[in-house]
């Protein structure tokens, strides 16, 4: 087989007038390959096949079966090629595959990058996004586990998104962000955009559940439920889901509270996120806080009445911690676990047990990270009681003091060691005797 440079040569020495025998001696070639290059056209490069093509019969069975399952593994089709007669090997198999462009493309596998996107019109107020965004590794101190969960809604008109720090994705979760990030983006659009999230949508039927369409109702909204697996539906929330983990948790430092990196997230989307340039205005330019000020959005009614119940260790303090304040409790329920239960909307929390089915302590609700510490008169004086019963007026031994083996220590040495056997034994003189001999005597000599 020749070189393509050959191959040039060879073409170029013939049109010469060179022959096939002085081109053969030139190049170092056998008469016979340079002819077949020269006059038969053959191609360099490429090596003729030794035999015919013994994949072509198959193709029809191979095209078929990969149009019927694309995921069909190509090891699977082997077997079923050698029970109609194929002698090639699974590489050849594979070969063929990829060369003839068998296997087609899976629609609703593909991934979304890459795929043509159609423009999606936004008009104002009409539509908020919304998106749970799971974040790894939240500071120990928080309690969390491994994940911390942010609510994060986005108005797609405008850009303007906030979010909402939960402990967990649950229902009351969830309506509690809802109502915190409606006010924080300044009001109610006509209509809530969602994914597929259990507590929004049935898994089952694919319709808004029972539990959610109340909300939904409360607060006069309808609800728009993506297409399965179309994320770029309400890319505008995809994206803030973006800027929140890579410009803001990840520089999150481990010392924060919850409360404080709350505030620091709000303090980023006015001072970072809103500023961000969108077209429009006099000069062709405006920001995303202008924008969304001029959004026709409609009040925030009073919050939706869903209890919010989270789980919590009483301190040695008896002192349950919530949302950055502190409230008292029995000290006799010190390290135990106990319920926090706050209905939306109310000024009160109650303290109960796991269950929920007995009230242990119920207090007036402090500010979100006010650092409180709220604590009744009873429980107050409870705690002092069992602190100075607890405690010992006296004084605490030395550690280098001389404290020698008392009687019954010593008592219980002699059973162990026998001398208390061997005292028992010893001879016992009775006093009979000497009464019996005192009384036979009539003198004193």
């Amino acid at each position: 087989m020749l070189t393509r440079e050959d191959d040039v040569d060879a073409c170029a020495l013939h049109r010469q007038g060179w022959t096939i025998s002085a081109i053969a001696r030139h190049l170092g070639h056998d008469r016979k390959t340079i002819r077949a290059y020269v006059t038969s056209g053959r191609i360099a490069g490429t090596r003729a096949r030794a035999a015919g093509d013994s994949f072509a019969p198959f193709v029809d069975y191979a095209t078929a079966r990969l149009v019927e399952d694309p995921h069909l593994w190509a090891s699977t089709l082997f077997d079923e090629l050698l029970g109609l007669g194929f002698t090639g090997s699974y590489p050849t198999l594979t070969r063929q595959i990829r060369g003839r462009r068998l296997r087609p493309a899976c629609e609703p596998c593909s991934p979304a990058k890459g795929r043509p996107v159609a423009v999606i019109e936004h008009p104002p107020g009409a539509e908020t996004q919304w998106d749970w965004l799971e974040l790894p590794d939240p500071p120990a101190a928080w309690g969390w586990g491994s994940q911390a969960h942010l609510l994060v809604g986005a108005l797609s008109h405008s850009g303007r998104w906030r979010g909402r720090l939960c402990e967990a994705e649950t229902f009351p979760h969830l309506v509690d962000g809802l109502d915190t990030i409606s006010r924080a983006l300044g009001g109610l659009t006509r209509s809530w955009r969602f994914d597929r999230m259990a507590t929004v949508v049935s898994p089952n039927t694919g319709r808004v559940t029972a539990a959610f369409a109340g909300v939904a109702k409360h607060y006069g909204v309808q609800v728009a439920l993506c297409p399965p697996r179309r994320g770029n539906r309400k890319g505008v929330v995809e994206k803030a889901n973006h800027v929140a983990a890579q410009r803001w948790w990840r520089t999150l430092s481990d010392d924060v509270t919850v409360e404080a990196a709350q505030a620091s997230l709000a303090r980023w989307c006015a001072t970072r996120g809103d500023l961000r340039m969108r077209p429009g205005g006099a000069d062709g330019k405006m920001t995303v806080a202008t924008v969304a000020e001029r959004e026709p959005l409609a009040p925030v009614s009073a919050p939706y009445p869903a209890e919010l119940v989270v789980e919590r260790t009483v301190s040695a303090q008896a002192l349950v911690a919530y949302a950055g304040n502190f409230y008292s409790v029995a000290p006799e329920l010190a390290a135990t676990r106990v319920g926090v239960r706050v209905r939306l909307g109310e000024v009160h929390l109650n303290i109960t047990d796991p269950a929920g089915r007995v009230v242990l302590a119920r207090h007036r609700l402090a500010p979100p990270g006010a650092g409180a510490m709220v604590r009744t008169d009873e429980h107050v004086h409870a705690l002092n009681t069992a602190a100075l019963a607890g405690s010992s007026p006296a004084v605490p031994h030395r550690p280098k003091v001389r404290i020698p083996p008392g009687a019954a220590a010593r008592a219980a040495a002699d059973v162990l060691t026998g001398r208390h056997d061997r005292a028992c034994d010893a001879v016992v003189v009775d006093l009979a005797a000497y009464a019996a001999a005192a009384a036979g005597r009539n003198t004193l000599t």
